[in-house]
């Protein structure tokens, strides 16, 4: 099953790629290589998720606002190329966390996007990652990702 038809499945719709929010690109890519900007948690121009894990949102929530940050991500790359059947696999997640001081489980968070790029990849999904607790995002996002992806010749 192809990427798009197991997003279909799942019950999940792309949204409008966003657009950069500053001086730089949301995509580049060099070789068989895509690197992907961070993205927030944000659809049609609304954050869905503002504050920090451990004050404002929990980690069931943070886990939320991530797999929304992964398909603002898709977004991008099926901008980027034309089509998720593009990909041969995810390279790399960097996941960040904002939370509160000492919040140690950004990885139960940044799960959210792990979780999803799996279930839509299986096997290519799987990713080499970083979740990394910070004190503050864009727009007082509760979570950011970035990815690098692998492309088909």
């Amino acid at each position: 099953m192809n990427p798009e038809s197991k997003l279909a499945e799942l019950g999940l719709t792309l949204p409008n790629p966003p657009a950069a929010a500053g001086s730089y690109v949301t995509t580049v890519r060099t070789g068989n290589l895509l690197y992907c900007s961070g993205t927030v948690c944000m659809v049609a121009g609304q954050m869905t998720h503002v504050g920090q894990v451990g004050k404002e949102q929990t980690v069931q929530t943070g886990y939320k606002a991530a797999e929304i940050c992964a398909l603002n991500t898709l977004a991008n790359i099926k901008a980027a190329v034309g089509s998720l059947d593009r990909v041969a696999r995810i390279v790399f997640v960097s996941g960040f966390v904002n939370a509160v001081d000492g919040f140690a489980d950004s990885p139960a968070v940044i799960n959210g996007a792990s979780d999803l790029l799996v279930k839509i990849f299986g096997e290519a999904g799987k990713h080499a990652r970083a979740a990394v607790a910070v004190n503050g995002l864009p727009k007082g996002s509760t979570a950011e990702v970035q990815v690098v992806v692998e492309l088909k010749p």
